[in-house]
C-alpha cells in the first residue's frame, strides 16, 4: 500500500471516475463507459504489478525463506499483498467519486457494485495468472513477454479466435460452444455478467437473449461465480505449488 504505483493506480481512477461523472451526469453510461475500460485495464495492471513485484523482490523473498516461516505463508502473504493493494486503490478510486454524486441515491448502486466485484476479481484471476508465470521462467525478459502475451490473448486475440469460429460453423447451433466460450475467459464473462446486470443485454440481439436465459437464471449466477472463483483458485494453486518446489 506504500509502493507509488498503488497510489498513482488510485489517483488515475480517482481523476477517470470525477471526470466522467463531470461530462456526463447518467450514472448509468458512465457505468457502461467505465466496463470498458475496466474489464481491459484491470488485468492488464494486475499482470505488470504481479510480474513486476516477483522479479524485483527476489532478494527479498530468499530473505523470508531463510526465516521459520513455511513457503506457502510468504506465497500468501505476496499474492495479497499485491491482489488487496490493488483492489483496494481500484474500489476506493472508483467509490470515492461516486459516492460524491450520489450513487446511493440512485437506481444504479447495484449495477455499480457488480462493476467493483468485477473488477477486483479480475485483479486477483491476473495477480495470480501473472505470479503462476513468473514462477515458471527465472529470465526476467522471457517472464514478462509471457505474461502479457497471456493479457493480450485473453483481452483481444480470444475474441478473434471466437469471432472467427462463429462465422466458420455458422451452420451449427453453437448455443453451448458460446456460453463454454464466455466461461474460458474471465475477462469476457465479467463483461457479460454487466451487460445483464445494466439490462442492456437487448442489443447484443440473439446472443445477448441466450446469455440472459443463461446467466440471467440463478443457476447461471452460480455457475458464473464458480467460474470466476475457479480463475482465482487454480492459477494461485498452481503457483503455489511450484514455489514449494522452486529453486530460488
Amino acid at each position: 500500500m506504500r509502493s507509488r504505483w498503488s497510489l498513482i493506480y488510485l489517483a488515475f481512477y480517482l481523476v477517470l471516475g470525477f471526470v466522467l461523472l463531470f461530462l456526463n451526469s447518467d450514472l448509468s453510461k458512465a457505468v457502461i463507459t467505465l466496463m470498458n475500460i475496466i474489464v481491459v485495464l484491470t488485468p492488464m495492471i494486475g499482470t505488470i504489478f504481479g510480474v513486476m513485484y516477483f522479479y524485483n523482490s527476489r532478494e527479498f523473498t530468499e530473505l523470508l525463506m531463510a526465516q521459520p516461516i513455511k513457503r506457502s505463508w510468504i506465497y500468501m502473504g505476496q499474492y495479497l499483498g499485491i491482489s488487496l493493494s490493488l483492489a483496494l486503490s481500484f474500489v476506493l478510486g472508483l467509490g470515492i467519486p461516486f459516492l460524491a454524486y450520489g450513487i446511493f441515491r440512485s437506481g444504479e448502486i447495484m449495477n455499480f457494485i457488480m462493476l467493483l466485484v468485477s473488477g477486483t476479481m479480475l485483479t486477483f484471476i491476473f495477480v495470480a495468472l501473472a505470479v503462476t508465470i513468473s514462477l515458471f521462467n527465472s529470465n526476467k525478459l522471457k517472464g514478462f513477454g509471457y505474461a502479457i502475451l497471456m493479457w493480450l490473448f485473453f483481452a483481444v486475440i480470444y475474441d478473434g479466435i471466437i469471432m472467427v469460429s462463429l462465422v466458420v460453423f455458422s451452420d451449427y447451433p453453437l448455443d453451448s460452444y458460446a456460453l463454454v466460450a464466455s466461461l474460458l475467459n474471465p475477462i469476457d464473462l465479467s463483461r457479460m455478467l454487466i451487460l445483464l446486470k445494466l439490462d442492456i443485454s437487448a442489443l447484443l440481439g440473439y446472443t445477448g437473449a441466450l446469455f440472459q436465459q443463461f446467466f440471467g437464471s440463478s443457476a447461471g449466477m452460480l455457475i458464473s461465480s464458480l467460474a470466476l472463483l475457479l480463475w482465482v483458485l487454480l492459477p494461485f494453486q498452481l503457483g503455489k505449488f511450484k514455489f514449494a518446489k522452486k529453486d530460488m
